[in-house]
């Protein structure tokens, strides 16, 4: 069943995080188009040209805007830069940013190479690196969201409402690593400020979303049989290749049909969480 159309008539939407078709934040923009939003998209420095593209083959109007959430400078060009662009308020805000380097991820123990003994200045050099790439990693995957709404801030008012993508933070998946800690971080963030902007009535909830095929997921260690299972032991079952329902329920979130939820994770991930977990 199709939803009603122009749940977004009127209201401006940017999405971030934009950097491939395959992604969430694709169907997340797609859908809020569909639905009469005026979608942005801004995309990182470094990989604009993708987002760009991304931006053509949705055949939205407005160019991408550049943002980097690690770097202050960026952040504080966000709102200015919008304004140019004729925005003078944001409905919507969709963070859809996350980044952990490979060593990050498998396991949270930093496992040394056989024969090193975990000791001596190559095995510090290694602690050294990994702590480092923890640090950015929560930055982009966590603090991020806190930094992107208060840089947003100036345009986020009465009915506005924010929405993150986030990943079943509850239980421990194999292969996931930090990442787990890290969106339990970005879980617990979204309750915090749902209370802190409550009063500017300005919404912010997350969606937990079941495991999608995207470029990302394919670097996380065992994902394939994850992604098996998952379809297996879902009630009503699980697509990985289709990110239209988690689309919908962000824009669902987006729109003013429902005005009393935040500091919400919501589940959309075909009831796995129900029976418990993946097997």
């Amino acid at each position: 069943m199709n939803p009603p159309t122009g749940l977004l008539s009127d209201r401006t939407v940017l999405v971030t995080g934009v950097l491939r078709p395959s992604s969430i934040a694709s169907a997340v923009a797609a859908v809020a188009a569909q639905q009469g939003a005026r979608v942005l998209l801004s995309g990182h420095p470094r990989t604009l040209a993708a987002t760009v593209s991304v931006t053509r083959g949705l055949g939205l109007p407005d160019p991408v805007t550049p943002l980097d959430v690690a770097d202050a400078d960026s952040l504080s060009a966000l709102a200015p830069a919008l304004k140019e662009l004729g925005v003078t308020r944001l409905d919507g805000l969709v963070h859809s940013i996350a980044r952990a380097d490979l060593d990050l991820l498998g396991t949270v123990l930093p496992l040394e190479t056989p024969g090193t003994g975990g000791i001596g200045p190559e095995s510090t050099a290694r602690t050294g690196e990994r702590t480092r790439g923890l640090e950015r990693a929560f930055t982009v995957s966590a603090a991020s969201l806190p930094a992107l709404v208060d840089a947003a801030g100036p345009l986020l008012g009465l009915g506005s409402s924010v929405v993150t993508l986030t990943f079943d933070s509850a239980r421990v998946y194999p292969g996931y690593g930090w990442m787990g800690p890290l969106k339990a971080a970005l879980e617990a963030s979204v309750r915090a400020l749902a209370v802190e902007l409550g009063e500017r009535g300005v919404r912010v909830n997350a969606i937990s979303s079941g495991p999608m095929s995207t470029t990302a997921a394919s670097a996380i260690p065992g994902f394939e049989e994850l992604s098996r299972s998952w379809s297996e032991v879902a009630p009503l079952g699980w697509d990985t290749g289709d990110a239209t329902a988690v689309a919908r329920t962000a824009v669902a979130l987006l729109s003013t049909w429902m005005p009393a939820t935040s500091g919400q994770t919501i589940h959309v991930d075909g009831g796995a969480c129900v029976v418990g977990r993946a097997r």
